[in-house]
């Protein structure tokens, strides 16, 4: 194995039941790998209105299901106490991990 496999780690991504399983670099922002992926963490109306990564509207939210980070940003602080979809753009992939897609959404995503 060559070093550049050492420094990929699985990110399984959930949709609608389905499992799709991505190669992501160490390191990654989680949203921008789920974008390159062609599994957008966005909705239709999203997709173009959102603020880029900035931790700012919270549209690109998802579950992490396992794997998940020490949320470090207050907006995900805050979900992960209360139950609301963590945002992709301020979790960092460090190692394995398995997220699901919040399809139901029409904007935000909704607490469990």
């Amino acid at each position: 194995m060559d070093r550049s496999d050492d420094d990929r780690v699985p990110v399984t991504v959930i949709v609608d039941g389905t499992e799709r399983r991505l190669s992501v670099p160490r390191g990654r922002n989680l949203r921008e790998a789920l974008l390159e992926a062609d599994c957008s963490p966005y909705t239709r109306y999203t997709a173009a209105l959102n603020c880029g990564g900035r931790g700012l509207c919270a549209t690109c939210g998802v579950r992490l299901c396992e794997g998940a980070v020490d949320p470090d940003h207050w907006h995900d602080r805050l979900a992960a106490r209360f139950g609301y979809p963590r945002l992709s753009c301020q979790v960092t992939v460090e190692g394995p991990m398995t997220v699901a897609l919040v399809t139901g959404k029409r904007i935000w995503g909704g607490r469990e």
